[in-house]
């Protein structure tokens, strides 16, 4: 199972703008396909971010960063920098 998303074959398949945490509305949920940032991706693997999982976002703070989002169904609330939901990439 793949983590990471390799950046050279997916934008030579045309896959270049996928969504991400960061694009999610507030209410809005989506299913965690891969994490784009290898260095990133072990603190938020470790923070519950693993493939599968579906995620929702509660809310934003007033000037837009951090980002509240709750994963699973066991309705875990996590924190993140926006630049940190950023390199969490959805299903489409």
């Amino acid at each position: 199972m793949a983590f990471f998303r390799n950046s050279s074959p997916l934008v030579a398949a045309g896959v270049a703008a996928r969504r991400t945490a960061k694009d999610l509305r507030v209410g809005e949920t989506g299913t965690i396909c891969c994490l784009e940032d290898p260095e990133m991706a072990l603190k938020l693997l470790e923070m519950g971010c693993v493939p599968g999982v579906q995620v929702r976002l509660s809310g934003r703070a007033p000037l837009g960063d951090p980002l509240m989002l709750v994963l699973g169904d066991q309705e875990y609330t996590l924190s993140v920098r926006a630049s940190e939901a950023a390199t969490i990439l959805l299903k489409e």
